[in-house]
């Protein structure tokens, strides 16, 4: 009987043992939670895109959002002493890894044949063009045009005279672009209700907030439906036009990637 009864604990003392190497599971009572004593890897946390699609006036736009406490806003035009990027890919392939990550990027402003800008520009607080005040022919010339541009994270957009006139600090970063689309709550005198000029654009507005609104319609739109969707629906008391039919935009979040005819100036809005 005393043998039995010796077997029977060695038994128990057996089964209680650990097998070597694997993981030993511990389970709080009553807290229906198991934890392995070596802890699994971190998933890769997931990015939020800051683009959105909406639809204003029958048409649809792709409607990212800078929010000055997320993100910084920067123009690119190309590498250190090297050509125009001249495309959102480009620009991609060329980011050094120790660089900031890209919340999205756009198509900056307009440029002569050799993707470099035709009006003010700024980058990293140097300043690459001179403001342009002549007068022309084309979107850019229609007056007024504008100044999109910031220090930190406060950003603006002014028309050109107004720029000229009451900033007097250079930026960290400026673009110069044309028309205006709404000036201080009003849309250009020059854009018609619902003209016959149509194709893909872009624009800029910065809201109360301090918040740049950038939009891109998905197919070809009139000026006068871009400008009040500024005015109406963004809330952005000035708002410039940034292009036509190059329009681009690089949602990495989404996997976007636009290739379409050249670009020239570039901006870059990353997460801080």
């Amino acid at each position: 009987m005393r043998w039995l009864l010796c077997t029977a604990l060695l038994a128990l003392a057996a089964c209680g043992q650990e097998s070597a190497g694997e993981p030993v599971m511990r389970t709080e009572i009553g807290s229906g939670e198991a934890d392995q004593a070596e802890a699994l890897p971190e998933p890769a946390p997931t990015v939020a895109s800051a683009c959105r699609t909406i639809v204003f006036e029958e048409v649809s736009f792709t409607h990212c959002v800078a929010d000055p406490k997320q993100h910084r806003i920067a123009t690119d035009l190309g590498p250190d002493d090297g050509a125009p990027y001249r495309s959102l890919a480009n620009l991609a392939a060329g980011r050094p890894a120790e660089a900031a990550p890209v919340a999205f990027a756009v198509n900056g402003g307009m440029f002569d044949e050799e993707g470099k800008p035709i009006g003010y520009y700024v980058e990293a607080g140097k300043r690459l063009k001179e403001l342009n005040r002549n007068d022309g022919s084309g979107n850019f010339h229609l007056k007024p045009n504008g100044v999109f541009f910031g220090t930190g994270s406060r950003w603006q957009v002014r028309t050109a005279e107004d720029f000229y006139t009451n900033v007097g600090d250079r930026p960290e970063f400026g673009t110069q672009s044309g028309p205006m689309l709404v000036i201080g709550g009003n849309i250009h005198p020059e854009i018609t209700e619902n003209g016959p000029s149509r194709t893909i654009r872009n624009a800029v507005g910065v809201d109360a907030a301090g918040r740049a609104h950038f939009v891109q319609s998905a197919g070809a739109v009139s000026f006068g439906v871009l400008a009040r969707l500024f005015r109406d629906e963004l809330k952005t008391p000035n708002a410039l036009y940034l292009d036509g039919s190059v329009s681009s935009l690089w949602d990495p979040a989404s996997d976007r990637l636009d290739t379409r005819a050249p670009l020239g100036p570039l901006i870059v809005v990353e997460t801080r």
